[in-house]
This record gives structure tokens, sequence and C-alpha cells, in this order.
């Protein structure tokens, strides 16, 4: 236990019984768990009677890597005449003995599943659908209830049985609850779709949850068999768990009380995904007797960038009492930056991390720039292009990555003389026109038959093949809103006549049916109008703006990026990343922009000052410390909004954390 400090050598002693480990950022939970399970093996505890379970695969396999090597057992070397005898006599390692069993807890669910599912009528061999089966399935569904897409899409329906398998509720709690006529709908087709999933001897991945709790509640034999498995219980991230999670963590726990859970209320930030705070800060009441130990030592950030962090989460009145205290003294007192715009924002933040990696020796690996919405890279991204800096947009697409950027982009082709082909076959039918595979080869066939552009055909300049009466009226209405706009572009400047196309194709129509979760399909029209604005500002700065100078300057020196997480992280890169993505990671040095409200904290959360405005105070307290030396906070004076520059405000938390907030302007718009 060499290395642990007063209150995590404390943790990892208490082998018995409920216990609490309030783990501030950076305060070295993994380390506390892995110690721990260590202790209660060297305590006499059967390894195999042991269970550690957190949220992904990579935290568990962490978990594994850094704990195997501490439990291994080396056997007794093997001798001269021992090549006869039986494995177990021979050099080995105790991974081939039973071990503590480390989880997600879809993988713990599913092995209880696979033992006892057939309590609830399905196979013990039973499928897990996958998001295209769901899909298929929902349409389905639909089909024979006679709800065509406009009035309920397959995804839709997904997206609120997605909702009630997360809090716990059946498809009878679901109608109860429905408000709208789509959500009565919808509670209709979620209890057609489990029973076909039930049918078919399938379940999907909230069912893996779900189902597990509905086994331990209606069985408690089976709650008694499982739970037995096991004399310790500790879960990570306890903050994180929904409904389901919890219930099944206290059916497990329940006979032997031995449950240890880890975690920070202060960065309970998966709200939107089913999570709650509740669960980890009203663990008292769960278990009276609970012992409770704080982990307030932070070996990450410097004294100044803590001080910041403790002033900015005390604003949130629920939450358990604790307070970072920094093991490194002093450090830069972090900046805040007011810029013009967003583009200058950009521009100067790559100008800043050019500086540094200049004077001060660093790498690209040691820079974040860390943003609360899919929209915003968009300037950092070309500004770093410009300088010629290697960056990764981790956990996301590259902003010219993202089909509605492809999609508008294409569209904008079309106004010149000779539109590519890639261009036109991207959008032909988007949104949906009625022109099918089919009918698309045939043009394609016929346009290299006859050698004639693709676009001449489609226009009628040149002969079509024979088609379809609806492909016809498609191919016209495409057509004839490409030239509606042609038509005006001279009187026009460049971004009235990207608004002018975007509302001839009726793009926010495909954008709202495609996208039925209403942070979706926000984040998806910011992406449209973030293309507006970025052509607003080429205008502004351009001599002789061109539609095609603008294209190609925007497409020139793109890149892709990869979608795997650990693989970015990584390339020698700056990272661009949202706060969400952010947690659990560090960089010595952390850029945190659009500091404004409406941003951060979003404009939704501000409907709800209860719920949604603390947890926007929680991620921003998780950006603030994910910074080891340097941090800088930045906003913008003015932001475009349909190429147009909107005044801003500045967030209430670059109040709160600077200890401003008897300011006035703080009072106007922030409850505390």
């Amino acid at each position: 236990m060499h290395g642990l400090n007063p209150d995590q050598l404390d943790a990892v002693n208490t082998l018995s019984g409920p216990l609490l480990v309030l783990a501030g950022a950076g305060t070295g939970k993994t380390r506390v768990i892995t110690y721990r399970i260590v202790k209660l093996i060297k305590t006499g505890t059967a390894r195999e009677r042991i269970l550690a379970v957190t949220f992904t695969n990579k935290a568990a396999n962490e978990m594994r890597e850094r704990l195997m090597p501490m439990i291994q057992v080396k056997r007794k070397a093997p001798g001269p005449d021992d090549k006869f005898k039986p494995k177990y006599a021979r050099d080995r390692f105790a991974e081939d003995d039973p071990q503590p069993t480390v989880s997600t807890f879809h993988s713990l669910c599913v092995k209880i599943l696979r033992r006892r599912i057939d309590k609830l009528g399905y196979p013990l061999k039973f499928a897990i659908y996958s998001r295209g089966d769901q899909e298929s399935l929902a349409r389905t569904i639909l089909r024979e209830i006679n709800v065509n897409d406009k009035m309920l899409a397959p995804n839709q329906l997904l997206f609120h049985i997605g909702s009630w398998k997360c809090k716990s509720l059946k498809p009878g709690d679901a109608i109860m609850q429905s408000e709208s006529d789509a959500q009565h709908l919808a509670a209709i087709a979620y209890q057609r779709y489990q029973r076909q999933l039930k049918l078919s001897g399938a379940v999907d991945f909230d069912d893996l949850l779900l189902l597990t709790e509905q086994l331990f509640r209606d069985h408690p034999e089976v709650r008694q068999e499982e739970a037995a498995r096991f004399d310790h219980l500790l879960i990570d991230e306890y903050q994180d768990t929904n409904t389901s999670q919890y219930r099944i963590v206290k059916a497990l726990a329940a006979s032997h009380r031995n449950l240890c859970v880890v975690g920070d209320d202060d960065q309970s930030i998966y709200g939107w995904r089913g999570a709650e705070v509740e669960h980890i800060l009203s663990f008292h009441k769960d278990w009276p007797d609970a012992k409770v130990v704080r982990l307030e030592d932070n070996y990450r950030s410097t004294e100044s960038i803590i001080a910041y962090a403790n002033e900015l989460i005390r604003f949130n009145k629920t939450r358990h009492d604790k307070i970072l205290r920094a093991a490194r003294p002093g450090g830069d007192k972090p900046s805040i930056i007011q810029y013009e715009n967003e583009t200058v924002e950009a521009e100067e933040t790559v100008r800043s991390i050019q500086r540094r990696l200049q004077e001060k020796g660093r790498e690209p690996r040691d820079f974040a720039i860390l943003f609360r919405t899919n929209e915003q890279p968009r300037p950092f991204e070309t500004e770093l292009r410009k300088a010629k800096l290697p960056y990764v947009l981790v956990g996301g697409m590259s902003f010219f990555d993202r089909k509605e950027v492809k999609d508008i982009l294409s569209y904008l082709r079309l106004l010149e003389e000779e539109p590519d082909d890639i261009s036109i076959l991207r959008i032909i039918n988007a949104p949906p026109r009625g022109i099918g595979k089919k009918s698309i080869e045939t043009l394609l066939d016929h346009s290299v038959k006859q050698k004639v552009p693709l676009w001449d055909m489609i226009t009628g300049s040149a002969d079509r093949p024979k088609l379809t009466a609806p492909v016809t009226r498609g191919l016209n209405g495409l057509v004839d809103a490409v030239q509606v706009v042609k038509s005006r572009m001279s009187a026009l400047s460049l971004v009235e006549t990207c608004r002018l196309l975007i509302d001839k194709i009726n793009y926010k129509a495909e954008v709202e049916k495609n996208y039925p979760v209403p942070e979706d399909r926000e984040t998806r029209w910011a992406v449209v109008e973030q293309i507006v604005s970025a052509l607003g500002e080429y205008e502004r700065s351009t001599r002789k703006p061109t539609m095609t100078k603008f294209l190609d300057k925007l497409l020139l020196g793109d890149q892709s990026t990869d979608d795997d997480k650990e693989k970015q992280l990584k390339k020698n890169a700056i990272a661009l990343m949202t706060l969400h993505s952010s947690k659990g990671l560090e960089f010595p040095e952390v850029y945190m922009v659009g500091l404004e409200e409406g941003i951060l904290p979003h404009k939704r959360s501000l409907e709800d000052d209860d719920a949604g405005v603390p947890e926007e105070r929680r991620l921003c307290y998780v950006g603030v410390t994910r910074a080891e030396e340097l941090l800088t906070l930045s906003m913008s004076l003015t932001r475009m909004r349909w190429g147009k520059a909107r005044d801003t405000k500045p967030s209430r938390f670059l109040y709160e954390l600077t200890g401003k907030a008897d300011h006035p302007n703080y009072a106007a718009r922030a409850r505390v």
C-alpha cells in the first residue's frame, strides 16, 4: 500500500459493510479500487467472490490491466523431470485460477440472463438485436398499426422506447405517462415491439438491464442465487447509474451488504441519458450505516486551477460537502479572455498554441480545446489547418465529414456551371423525392452510354432515359428549386443565396424527420447554420467573393479523423472535444471556449434551473479540472447566427468561478 495517502488508505482498509468513496477529480479513484481488491484477496477473500462493475469496456480493461500484475502468483518452476507431469504441476500464473470479475453492467447482465432468462419466457440462447435490427422491427410494427413516417418515424419510435427503458418503464407505464399523440402512438407501438422481440427470442441493448431488474424483482430465488456468487461488490462511477442499474446493485448487495461505491456527484453529467445523481446523493438513505470516505487531494492540477474549480462548484446547493486540495502548489492563474467574435477566438487560440509550442517546448498532444456543442469546432478546425498544426476531433467526426455539411456543400455545387457527379448523386434523393437506386443506376448508365453530363440529362438539356412518373416529378422538383435560386443569384449576396437554396429544398424538414431527439435535431440544424455563418465570414473578408472559391477554400486541406477515441488520443495532435468527451482525461494545457449564456450553460438547461443548470455547472467543473498546468477560458462578444452577428452574454459560470457573483449582470441572469 506504499504511496497511498491517509484517505485512500482508509478506503482500501475498510473491508466490510457499505462504503461510499467520494472521489473528487484527479484524486486517484481507480488506484483505490484496484488496491482495495488486492487487500481483500490478501486478507482471505476468494478472488472469484469479488465483483467490480464499471460503465465502459475501456474502463474495465484498464482496471484489469492494473489489477492482474498485482495479484499474479508465480508457481514453482518445472524441474527436468516435470515434462510428463500434468499442467497444474508446471510453471503457470494465477490467471489460470479463478479471478475477480471485472465487468461492465451490460456484460454482467448478459451472463445473468444467459443463465436464467427462461424464467421470463425467453430462450437461454436469446439474440441481441443491433440498431439495424431494431429499426427494421420498428418499421414493421408501425406498418402493422397503420402509422406512417409523418406521424411517427421508426427512429422516433426507438427514441421514445429507449427513453422509457432508461427510466425502467414498461409499455403499460409508458401508455399511462404519454402526454402527446405521438407519445401515445409510440407507447402502443412499444407494447407490440416488446411482444415481437419476445416472440423472436430476442432482446435489445436496453433490455439487458431492464430484464435483469425484472428477473430479480419477480423471482427472488434467482436474485438470491446470483447475489450469492459474490461476497464483495465494487461499483465505479456510481453517479452515472440509471434506475435499472441502481436497482440491480441494491439487489446484488442486499444480503452480504459489502458494497463499495466510488464516484463524484460533482462530475455527474449524463442526466440526458438516464443517469440520476440522486443515487449517490442519497446513498446514506439506502445504507444508513454506510461509512463515507472523501478523497480530496487532487494530484492533477495546480493550486490556482483547483481554486477556480472549488469556487465554481460550491454554487450547486445539492451536493456532498467536500473540497479539492491541490497537491501541486502555486501555478499560473487561469486566463479569461473576451474576443470580438468566434473567428477571432479561433485565430487567437490557435496562435496562442503556436507560441506555446515554440517557446515552451510543448508537444501538440499537450493541448486540448474543449467546447460544449458539436458545431463549435468548425472555426478551430479551419485555423488549425491554416497553421498546419496536427489535430484530432475526439469522440466525433470532423465538421467537414458531417452529413449536413456534405449535403449543403453538394447543393451549392449545383449552382456552378458544371456540377460534379458525386455532388449530384449525394443529394439527388435527399430530401427524398421518390428517386430510388434503380432509377439512379438507369440515369448513370444512360449518361455513360450517351456521353452526356449527368446534370444535363437531369435538367433536360440532354435526353433522359424512360423513367416512371414519380421519378420524373422528383427530378423536375430538384431542377426547379436549383433554377429558381440560380435565376436570383446576381441580385443576392452569397449568404442570401445559400439561405434561399436551403429554403427551396426544404432541408429543415429533412433534419426534423431524421432526428427525433431534440438535442440531436438542434445540433444538426446548428451545423447547417454554421455553413451559412462560414459563408458570411468569407464574403466579408474577400474582395471578389464567389461561391466556387468559397467551396474550394472550405474543402482545401480537409482531413478525416479516426473514430476510435483511444487511437486518436495516442496521436501527437491537439485534441478538440466536447466537455462530455473530456471526462476522465487530462492535459497540461486546456482552452475552454464559448463560455456564453446559451452555450454553457446550454439554452435548453435554462428552462430547468433546478436540474439543468446544476448539471451544466458540473460540466463546466469537469472541463476546468481537465487542466494540469494552464487553463484559458474564452468567450465571443458576438457570434454568427444565420450569417448575422448577434451579441452574446458572458456565461454565469465566469462570474462564479472568479468570485464575482455579486456583480449586477450575474444577478440579472442567474438564480442563486
